[in-house]
């Protein structure tokens, strides 16, 4: 029942307040993780390794930790503080606040606007995108992130309380930061790309699955077995596979990464991305967020019942 309880909280407080507009923990890892890389930097796997245990583990620890003596004294204000932890840990609300602006300005027709918006959630070159490619963009983004930003935070929540969110996010956070095949983070960023594979893997299915449970679930299903291994990444395409056909959309092909064009697989069948795919994608997230509360107040019933059944 706490579990429940904890993740409508948070999730409540994030579709509230949004994310905070100033002292963000994760800004505040961000920085710590920057000074983390300047200090044990090397070409070298092991170097990746140490640093991120180094940024991550002391993080983690320290809430475990909290958590713990604070429960012994008061349980209900542990379950207040996870609920903080967990609403700075999730990001739901903030998928809507940086896709709007890329919706409205396309609807407006001021593509300037679109690309600039759209290039703060994105990590490929967006001078050059047509409206079609930035609604792609867009809509790949909010997809992928349900994951990333809603679902793993959830998953780890349930698995290992607290601790097990902040250990996701700022895993996540570090593949944003060091899990590029450049030649700075080759072998440096090895590490944070691979722990966050690890930690994406089962989260990833389960957003799919929510994705076609919660649209056109023959397509999703469709789309994910033929569709979601082509992917260079091995969470990411299953989550926009399903998504995109669950929202009867087509994703994918050429985008532009660092002055060059690359070829990517399609995901999905169905429209050109537009406004509406972008909100679709919105909308099936937010479906998803429902369907996972639903499943957690349900397994918290059963668990109660039991419990009471064995009294």
């Amino acid at each position: 029942m706490s579990a429940a309880l904890v993740a409508t909280a948070a999730l409540l407080a994030d579709a509230g307040l949004g994310e905070p507009q100033r002292l963000h923990p994760l800004v505040g890892f961000g920085r710590w993780a920057g000074a983390v890389e300047r200090a044990l930097h090397a070409d070298r796997h092991m170097a990746g390794v140490i640093a991120w245990c180094v940024a991550v583990l002391p993080v983690v620890c320290l809430v475990g930790w909290t958590l713990h003596a604070v429960s012994a004294r008061s349980p209900g204000l542990a379950l207040a503080m996870s609920a903080v932890v967990l609403y700075l840990a999730v990001g739901h609300r903030s998928l809507s606040d940086h896709a709007q602006p890329i919706a409205s300005a396309l609807e407006s027709q001021d593509l300037p606007a679109a690309r600039t918006a759209v290039g703060r959630v994105v990590s490929r070159d967006t001078a050059a995108l047509d409206a079609t490619q930035v609604a792609g963009a867009a809509t790949e983004s909010v997809l992928e992130n349900g994951c990333d930003a809603v679902f793993g935070a959830l998953f780890w929540f349930v698995l290992l309380g607290a601790p097990g969110a902040v250990l996701y996010r700022l895993a996540n956070t570090l593949d944003a930061m060091w899990g590029y095949r450049t030649p700075r983070y080759a072998r440096f960023g090895w590490a944070a790309a691979r722990i966050d594979d690890v930690l994406n893997y089962v989260p990833a299915r389960l957003t799919a699955v929510a994705y076609a449970v919660c649209g056109d679930a023959r397509r999703a299903w469709h789309c994910w077995r033929t569709q979601g291994h082509t992917w260079k990444s091995p969470n990411a395409g299953p989550v926009m596979a399903a998504g995109a056909g669950a929202i009867s959309v087509r994703l994918g092909g050429a985008a532009p990464y660092h002055g060059n064009w690359s070829e990517r697989p399609v995901l999905g069948e169905g429209a050109t991305p537009d406004v509406a795919s972008i909100r679709a994608a919105l909308r099936l997230v937010r479906r998803g967020v429902f369907v996972w509360l639903a499943v957690l107040w349900l397994g918290a019933a059963i668990l109660a019942w039991m419990g009471s059944a064995h009294a």
